[in-house]
């Protein structure tokens, strides 16, 4: 007799769970008929057959399989090993190799034609399920009903699919709102709540983000439209992932999203929620290093001459003024550089240096000859070196296919796969995005008096402003200027010599790159280096 070995799925937890024991009845039926001799029965409970990945019950036979532990496998259907094409014709094609049988109860021995049907039918079949499911969602979106989860202000009513305002959480939704629109930070908000011990909508804490959320996905207290008494359903869909097998949300089509009007659940009123969203469309509008304020001029910028360290506010005087100090040696006392320093005289300095190298084109055509020089260069060495990367490249993609192909046999574990299976993908990319580079041409980058000139006046106009204590209009010259600047490091000098710093930024308006020309200023000289500074990418 023949050995044969028997697999049971079935899909979701809402499924009743009898279903694996009346799968392996009936294919102990059909293997007592065809005189077959059951050595092992595997299944996977509440799995779905999209992806074998995650499917212990499918690996463990696979891998016995390879053991030639059996002779035959028997499903009750197809569908059962797989409701994919390409995963079915991978089991179909792997099984033949090692010379198992794979027989259905309904459909008798698997052939190339019967495996490509069924293939075809079993993924058609799984995805107009989702289709199914998403319009019945739909409808129970346009009856007024709820069809997510229960957001943060309600609780759920005792009629189906509908939702109740909770008095308690509609307080903490209109406070939380109406201190956003009057420009309180959601940091701020969050910590409030915090301290008093106010219950966050899922977790321990709240935190900024559960107050911001995200405008592409449309989440976040700030943003849900189900306050203002409309219900949005479908801003984001589920896909899976075929490497991993796991699902994943992504930002829908905007033509898939569904509203529903439900006035007894709006909590504020219209004035409120458009300063709101005002604020989300301002904030929206800006780059990412201009969304946070920076307290100071050079918060975030400042680096210790000696050791590398940032520098940090450390007191203020008698009359205000900010002093600021190397931060390893307030946490560690690892460095040698003690010196306090007054923040208004760097920043002085510093804008004062800059405004000097930007009046003279020599130091920025330094730095573009040099850069056009070293880019050329680069460029040069990857045509030389296409052949290698070509090479590299094809090995990262065989050893992808390698650890793929032995978690699927059952060789290596998921938690392993998922430890590699990363790391591969990003090293093969990076080889691909060298490769790609390896024949473009090298970008020639140019000066541009104008905008030049439009960054000396607005130069002129901060150091105007610095110098009389004034702080209207920082904000945005404070921008314009940190757009500039990558990075300030101080050097002390001896006792009473006072200090040097160092400007390290970026040109990217100015010449179309990425890099400032390193100068030092000491109140208004200046020292250029004119060493190439290689493009730096963000602060």
């Amino acid at each position: 007799m023949k050995r044969a070995a028997i697999y049971a799925r079935y899909s979701t937890d809402l499924q009743n769970e009898r279903s694996v024991e009346d799968q392996v009845a009936l294919c102990r039926a059909y293997a007592e008929r065809e005189k077959l001799q059951i050595v092992a029965t595997f299944d996977d409970r509440a799995r779905s057959g999209g992806s074998m990945l995650g499917r212990d019950g499918l690996i463990q036979m696979l891998a016995q399989a390879n053991s030639g532990a059996f002779d035959v496998i028997v499903v009750e259907a197809l569908d059962r090993l797989s409701r994919d094409m390409a995963d079915l014709a991978t089991i179909h094609k792997q099984l033949k190799f090692k010379g198992i049988e794979l027989r259905a109860v309904h459909d008798g021995r698997a052939d190339t034609v019967l495996i490509g049907l069924r293939g075809l039918v079993g993924q058609l079949f799984r995805e107009d399920g989702a289709k199914k499911v998403r319009r019945g969602m739909q409808g129970v979106v346009r009856e007024g009903r709820h069809a997510g989860g229960k957001p943060y202000g309600y609780r759920t009513s005792t009629m189906r699919g509908r939702l109740e305002i909770d008095p308690v959480q509609a307080a903490v939704v209109r406070r939380i709102l109406t201190e956003y629109a009057d420009g309180r930070p959601p940091r701020e908000i969050a910590g409030d709540l915090n301290r008093e011990g106010i219950a966050p909508p899922r977790g321990r804490t709240w935190n900024a983000s559960t107050i911001n959320g995200s405008g592409q996905r449309g989440n976040g207290i700030v943003r849900n439209e189900i306050y203002i008494g409309r219900i949005v359903w479908g801003k984001v869909r589920m896909d899976t992932n075929p490497e991993t097998g796991r699902r994943i949300s992504r930002p829908a089509d905007g033509s898939e999203v569904m509203t529903a009007d439900a006035p007894e659940l709006r909590l504020v009123d219209d004035a409120l929620w458009q300063r709101v969203q005002a604020i989300n469309e301002a904030k929206a509008a800006l780059k990412s290093h201009q969304k946070r304020r920076p307290p100071h001029l050079l918060s975030g910028l400042l680096r210790c001459g000696c050791c590398g360290s940032g520098m940090s506010v450390h007191d203020r005087d008698k009359t205000g003024k900010t002093r600021v100090r190397c931060s390893a040696v307030r946490e560690s006392g690892v460095c040698t550089n003690r010196r306090i320093i007054y923040l208004p005289a760097i920043e002085r300095a510093v804008v004062d240096g800059m405004r000097e190298q930007l009046r003279d084109p020599r130091y920025i055509e330094i730095y573009v000859r040099r850069y056009n020089s070293e880019r050329q260069r680069l460029a040069s060495t990857a045509v030389r070196n296409r052949a290698s990367l070509e090479a590299r490249l094809a090995e990262r993609q065989r050893e992808f296919d390698r650890v793929m192909n032995a978690y699927v046999k059952g060789f290596i574990t998921e938690a392993e796969a998922e430890q590699q299976i990363p790391e591969l993908r990003r090293e093969r990319d990076r080889i691909a995005a060298e490769l790609a580079a390896a024949g473009e041409d090298p970008k020639v980058l140019t000066l541009h008096p104008g905008a030049i000139n439009d960054y000396l006046r607005q130069v002129d106009e901060l150091a105007a402003t610095l110098a009389d204590h004034a702080h209207e209009g920082m904000d945005k010259l404070t921008q314009m200027f940190r757009s500039l600047v990558h990075s300030v490091t101080v050097y002390p000098n001896g006792p009473r010599e006072g200090f040097e710093v160092e400007v390290k930024g970026r040109l990217a308006e100015l010449v179309g790159g990425h890099a400032f020309p390193t100068g030092r200023f000491s109140g208004v000289n200046v020292v250029a280096e004119e060493g190439f500074e290689p493009p730096t990418q963000g602060l």
